[in-house]
């Protein structure tokens, strides 16, 4: 068994594509959709430490180059700049958000046809056979596993980008004072 989980660790590549085989179609499904949450995940985090502080600043000098703080207008446009930057903010964030259950629903589907194949196995041999059910037990278990390790491994990004966006948000509105 640690000879087994040496040989995982060292050849990750071999690793994925026996999980792909033993998987079926399904897990390829659920690692498309963790490759592009974890995409979405990097872009967001650049955004976050790269973009955004020079969008603020350009927000901020915007405002206060106006003469006018206080009219009914001004509020409006305060108001449009916030929108403004929260809508950069939240871009994105939308597919997180759909990806982070898509993928244990793609594993769920996995999950069928892998019991499917197992009662498939048993009404051809009219019995039980425990080779024909392990192979298909054992896709639907891998199915389940992979989604539900993508999903999870989203779930914090997901909150994280969420709260920051709400702060964000909330500490530029504070700094373009009327």
């Amino acid at each position: 068994m640690r000879e087994g989980f040496l040989a995982m660790l060292l050849s990750p590549r071999e690793s994925l594509s026996d999980l792909v085989s033993q998987g079926g179609p399904f897990v390829v499904l659920i690692f498309l959709c963790g490759l592009l949450m974890w995409t979405l995940v990097v872009e967001r985090t650049w955004y976050f430490n790269r973009i955004l502080p020079q969008q603020v600043k350009e927000t901020l000098a915007a405002w206060q180059a106006r003469n006018d703080h206080r009219s009914w207008c001004a509020r409006q446009i305060r108001r449009a700049m916030v929108s403004r930057t929260n809508t950069a903010m939240t871009a994105n964030l939308l597919v997180m958000r759909t990806l982070v259950p898509l993928a244990p629903l793609l594993g769920l589907i996995g999950t069928v046809s892998g019991m499917l194949e197992v009662f498939d196995s048993m009404a051809l041999r009219g019995s039980a056979d425990a080779r024909a059910m392990a192979s298909g037990v054992s896709e639907a278990m891998i199915c389940t596993l992979s989604g539900l390790a993508v999903s999870i491994s989203g779930l914090y990004p997901n909150y994280y980008f969420q709260a920051r966006t709400r702060l964000e948000t909330e500490l530029l509105a504070d700094r373009l004072v009327f």
